[in-house]
């Protein structure tokens, strides 16, 4: 898995290594340079070089990074089906997510069931539904202006009938400054309660990683609206923003799950501090 974050990482590394050459140690001014550059808050970069004593060492960059990340007890799932709605703004990765969520889920033995709920977008439903159909899994849908309450129900209901392990349900992309959507994405999360008490059991976010830093505000106002239990961090293979993961996580203190490392069904890692920080260090150092 380490040699996945790497590669994730690709551009986060080139850029620092455009400004930091490769070596045992390096110093707080080159350091703080590169960790800008890679987009890690001002504030973080100052509190994590104050606690470093020069030169600093892989091994002494490594334990400042890591003591940056809030410690998350991994949350035990086991109700079934296990409802999962997800959501984010327009562009973030939010279906490509749902289907890399289900490729794990079935991967893993489970059955899984997706609710297209962006009714706003036909290309929406219709994205969902063609991944739907080369995962083999099924898929409840509406009419482009249908009711997505309507569909969050119907797919519960459906995961009930089938005995199904995992309902994914997708949700329009919003903007959270837009109250309409607000109020929408409130309602789903109503009905899904009423669908199946104590649904949905995981309120996912997706966040488009180019966006790095700038997504802490967005996030915030989405937590403020309906409750983040989890976050998707997407397209980091694409951006040179990773550092951006360490003020995402220390301001938000809402577990990062899932990192995206590619467009396929299969490129979802399982956000792991140790290994994501030993991946980000590599760039630093020999």
């Amino acid at each position: 898995m380490l040699s996945l974050v790497r590669k994730t990482l690709g551009r986060t590394a080139e850029a620092i290594r455009s400004v930091i050459p490769r070596t045992e140690s390096i110093s707080a001014n080159l350091l703080e340079e590169a960790l800008l550059g890679a987009d890690m808050d001002i504030d973080e970069v100052e509190r994590l070089i104050d606690r470093l004593v020069e030169p600093i060492t892989r091994d002494r960059l490594e334990f400042g990074l890591l003591e940056l990340l809030p410690a998350f007890e991994p949350r035990e799932i086991s109700q079934k089906p296990f409802v999962e709605l997800v959501f984010g703004v327009n562009g973030a990765g939010k279906t490509t997510t749902i289907a890399k969520l289900a490729r794990r889920s079935k991967d893993a033995g489970k059955s899984v069931i997706m609710g297209a709920g962006d009714t706003f977008r036909a290309a929406a439903v219709e994205q969902l539904s063609i991944w739907a159909k080369r995962l083999g899994v099924p898929i409840v849908s509406a009419k482009t202006g249908g009711d997505p309450s309507g569909v969050a129900f119907d797919t519960i209901a459906s995961a009930l009938a089938r005995g199904s392990d995992h309902a994914l349900i997708d949700t329009a992309g919003r903007l959270h400054t837009h109250k309409n959507l607000s109020e929408e994405l409130k309602k789903i999360v109503r009905v899904c309660g009423k669908a199946l008490e104590g649904a949905p059991h995981r309120k996912l976010l997706v966040l488009d990683g180019t966006q790095g830093r700038s997504a802490i505000n967005q996030a915030r106002e989405f937590h403020a609206i309906i409750g983040i239990d989890a976050i998707a961090v997407t397209k980091l293979d694409g951006t040179a923003k990773g550092g951006a993961i360490y003020s995402i996580s220390r301001a938000l203190e809402i577990p990062i799950l899932f990192i995206g490392s590619g467009e396929g069904a299969e490129d979802l890692i399982d956000f792991d501090a140790r290994e994501f920080t030993a991946g980000f260090v590599d760039s630093f150092f020999e």
